[in-house]
């Protein structure tokens, strides 16, 4: 009998998943060596520094990793490899371009960001350290963005695996360092281990895309001005939109994390605990019910090369059958991941973090496992069919929701009425995604 061949879908989402668990695994134990050696008000203001980071991928290369991997799986279908090469070329300069002045921006203005934006003087010396990882951050991404489309999966997989490795150990040998010399230990070691990270992965990525390059040089040459122009134009053109959709999302998602502490303060927490609450729920429970996500991402990120090389090529039952594996697969694992954590939320929170108070959040968040897991793949599905207007839109609803109980709930209810507004938001945001994929595609 013939055997049957594995598709790239299939196998490159093992390999992302692979090593995503691989990676996650120890970044779960490293927020816990984290959270032991910074208690919870260090893990909260560590957690504050997510909006700047989330906003300088936005802002240098989200939309452009998109486009650069959606140029390359369909010029790659066509065996275009030399229009594929310009497509890369003129995306990661424009990130380069981007990334350095987003980094110059927030080293110069770290104190005002910090106190006037994150409203916690103390992230200032951690924004200044970040800011040297962000042209590394846009670097490696583009050129995981140019893998992905050429649906090898191998070396975004390495470079994940790598920075995850060479941040714990930069840190752990820090703090090592400071206990042999009896020195003040700041979280800012915890930073400085992203810095690491990220110029680790950057140079294996750069070592991987000279020899993707060198094999097939032959069939290359460097673009001339006008090749330059139409190549940019075309990445431009359509990381444009996504970008802003993400700058905006992310900007709104910052305004909800920031905001978290401060009505936590109102409903009567004092700087302190409000802090410790935020840092439990976001920095140990949400990390931990977000684990299986090593899966879903890997398929999301393999999925939008796929449907956009299935729809260049008119293949309705390609994408079918892709979207429906996909929904079936997706829905089995959030159930499964829903009865673990209500199940065994208490004890993973006093095994893990001896917290009971973790615990409790953990079995709350875990009826968001189904929803949370479709929509990333839901999403996924419309941003391969080049629909990423109404993601944004969806994304803007759930949103929208979820500030509304920050700003009015959490004052009532504490973290509770947040909690309460996780589950409802993701709940409409997954509802609406589906309702688009069926009525585009058709599926039933």
């Amino acid at each position: 009998m013939r055997k049957q061949r594995v598709t790239p879908l299939i196998s490159g989402t093992l390999i992302l998943t692979a090593t995503g668990m691989i990676s996650r695994i120890i970044g779960f134990f490293y927020r816990i060596f984290l959270s032991r050696n910074f208690g919870e008000e260090g893990m909260g203001i560590y957690q504050l520094l997510a909006p700047i980071l989330a906003l300088s991928f936005s802002f240098c290369v989200a939309g452009i990793q998109t486009a650069i991997s959606k140029y390359v799986a369909e010029e790659s279908s066509a065996k275009d490899c030399n229009a594929s090469f310009h497509k890369f070329l003129a995306g990661t300069a424009l990130s380069m371009m981007l990334s350095l002045l987003f980094s110059s921006v927030t080293y110069r203005h770290a104190e005002f960001l910090a106190s006037e934006f994150l409203l916690e003087s103390r992230c200032a010396p951690m924004l200044r350290i970040i800011a040297l990882s962000i042209p590394f951050a846009s670097m490696h991404s583009c050129v995981n963005g140019y893998f992905y489309g050429i649906k090898k999966t191998g070396i975004p997989a390495a470079t994940q695996l790598a920075e995850q490795l060479a941040r714990v150990g930069s840190v752990y040998l820090l703090l090592l360092y400071a206990h042999q010399k009896n020195g003040v230990i700041s979280i800012n070691c915890a930073v400085i281990g992203l810095v690491v990270g990220e110029i680790v992965s950057m140079l294996i990525s750069f070592f991987a895309i000279y020899q993707r390059f060198y094999q097939i040089r032959a069939a290359l040459r460097l673009p001339r001005l006008q090749e330059w122009t139409h190549a940019g134009s075309a990445i431009f053109s359509l990381a444009l939109p996504l970008s802003a959709n993400r700058i905006v999302l992310n900007f709104l998602q910052s305004i909800e994390a920031i905001q978290i502490p401060n009505a936590l303060m109102k409903y009567g927490h004092n700087n302190s605990s409000a802090l410790g609450i935020y840092g439990m729920l976001t920095g140990m429970a949400l990390p931990l019910v977000l684990f299986p996500c090593a899966l879903t991402n890997s398929l999301a990120v393999m999925l939008l090369p796929t449907i956009s090389e299935a729809e260049a090529a008119n293949n309705h039952k390609k994408i079918h059958h892709t979207i429906s594996t996909t929904l079936h697969s997706c829905t089995i694992l959030g159930i499964f991941s829903t009865a673990l954590f209500l199940f065994f939320g208490e004890f993973l929170g006093n095994f893990l973090f001896s917290n009971k108070t973790v615990g409790g959040y953990i079995m709350t968040l875990s009826f968001i496992c189904p929803f949370l897991y479709l929509s990333t793949t839901l999403g996924s599905i419309l941003h391969g069919l080049g629909r990423t207007r109404i993601t944004f839109c969806f994304s803007i609803v759930s949103l929208s929701i979820r500030l509304c109980f920050v700003f009015f709930l959490i004052p009532l209810y504490g973290i509770r009425g947040y909690l309460w507004g996780l589950l409802l938001s993701q709940l409409i945001h997954t509802f609406l995604l589906y309702l688009a994929v069926r009525r585009i595609t058709r599926f039933t």
